[in-house]
Formats: structure tokens, sequence, C-alpha cells
């Protein structure tokens, strides 16, 4: 097949099963349906995969369209090898209470950080105050 320019090259992709990374850090695994030249995406069947250590687990949320911006990676998924993996797949209360606990976990480690810094007369600025300049 002869190369095709930017996400025309998608299109031999169409139909076959792929994992998508957004830029939130989100992970989204289904089929894919339909692409625009702006790298916008329509999977089907989709399910959103949250991994915690070894464990993780699937959310189902069916048809999702996807901003081509928030696409951070793209790739196909081998469906040979897809069952061959070390993790271990748990309920969907079960992933998010483990998710739950790390995101408290990195919040006290995060505070205590800061304590640290100011302590030391150090200051880092806050995430969300980052966008305003």
């Amino acid at each position: 097949m002869n190369y095709m320019p930017g996400t025309a090259s998608l299109i031999q992709d169409i139909d076959k099963k792929h994992l998508v990374l957004l830029r939130d850090g989100r992970t989204l695994i289904g089929y894919l349906r339909s692409i625009d030249q702006f790298a916008n995406l329509v999977l089907h069947q989709t399910v959103e995969r949250i991994h915690v250590g070894k464990k993780y687990g699937d959310i189902p949320r069916g048809i999702f369209v996807v901003r081509g911006e928030n696409v951070v990676l793209l790739g196909e998924i081998d469906l040979e090898k897809e069952s061959d993996t070390p993790l271990q797949q748990v309920s969907i209360e079960e992933i998010l209470e483990e998710q739950r606990v790390e995101q408290q976990v990195k919040q006290e480690s995060e505070k205590l950080k800061v304590q640290a810094l100011k302590e030391r007369g150090l200051s880092i600025p806050r995430a969300d105050t980052l966008d305003e300049y």
C-alpha cells in the first residue's frame, strides 16, 4: 500500500480493536469505527480501563467520541496476546476503591512534600494556578 499522510494512514485500522491513552490519563479500549482529518475518533464497545498496581478493572462506556487533540497514544491491540497479561482483573467496585486509596496516598504525600518545602522557605505554585498565565 502506498504511503498516506496524516490520519489517512489510519483508515486501514478501522474496525480493529485499539487502546487509546487520553491527555487526562484515562485509558480507553474499543473498536475504531471512524476517524477524520483532525484525528477525532469514534470508538464502539468501549471500556475505560483503570490500572492500580497489578490489578485492573474495566468500566463499560459504549460508544465514545474522542476529540483528536486529547489523544496521546493510539495503538492496535493484538487479539491473540490480549489475554496474556500478568495483571489481575477485578470488579469495578474493587478497582474504584483501590484507585481512591491510591489517590489519597498521593495527596497525603504531596501535602507532606509541600509542608517540608514550606518549612525550608520554598513554595511550589499549585497546578490549577499555572493556566492563568
